[in-house]
């Protein structure tokens, strides 16, 4: 009898529990996950990383970031030359330091945003077609061929070579994380220097 009546009362304890939180729809309920039931939570965008990864916004241009990405290095590097008119010595340094410092940066910002991003590999990271396209202007750091049009041949020789991916450009891609992001492209970059250099040397 007892054990009956203590059922009852847990019926009752229960049913009222029920009444309560229909009639309160305010009332937070929480829900237990089973035990292998994930998480899944989106991280917050980490700014800096967002900033690099996607070269101050450029990434976030349509369509085809990735020739956004290595239009605006073009263009900085010839505003660079015309606003300090460097020596080709000169220009040749800060390409090549502009180019290691984007992949040195690149690399742990491509792996946030990619950890921050729905997809791997997202395609508004540009901060590796960056680092590619100043390795591509590299042969061009020269007298007279600092121009618009050898800039457009280094441009076009990268995208070429970065959308082809020939080897070991498509065996670096996948690389895990911001390594996989950043040299593939470097590769791609280095493809176009070595054309490029041997097509401005006779034009």
């Amino acid at each position: 009898m007892e054990t009956q009546a203590a059922l009852e009362a847990s019926a009752a304890e229960g049913a009222g529990r029920g009444v309560s939180a229909q009639s309160d729809p305010d009332r937070h309920v929480e829900v237990p996950l089973l035990p292998d039931e994930p998480v899944v939570r989106r991280p917050d965008r980490t700014p800096w990383a967002w900033a690099v990864g996607t070269f101050f916004g450029a990434g976030f241009l349509k369509p085809g970031p990735g020739t956004w990405g290595s239009v605006a290095a073009m263009l900085l590097w010839l505003v660079f030359q015309w606003a300090v008119n460097p020596s080709p010595p000169a220009l040749r340094a800060a390409t090549l330091l502009a180019a290691l410092l984007a992949l040195v940066c690149g690399i742990p910002a491509a792996s946030l945003v990619e950890q921050e991003s729905p997809r791997e590999d997202p395609g508004h990271v540009v901060i590796d077609e960056v680092a590619g396209q100043w390795i591509a202007l590299l042969p061009f750091c020269g007298y007279l061929r600092s121009d618009l049009p050898h800039a457009l041949l280094a441009l076009g020789l990268f995208r070429l070579f970065d959308i082809t991916k020939p080897p070991p450009a498509r065996q670096l891609e996948r690389l895990h994380g911001g390594v996989g992001i950043m040299l593939d492209d470097v590769a791609a970059g280095v493809y176009a220097l070595i054309v490029g250099a041997i097509i401005g040397h006779w034009w």
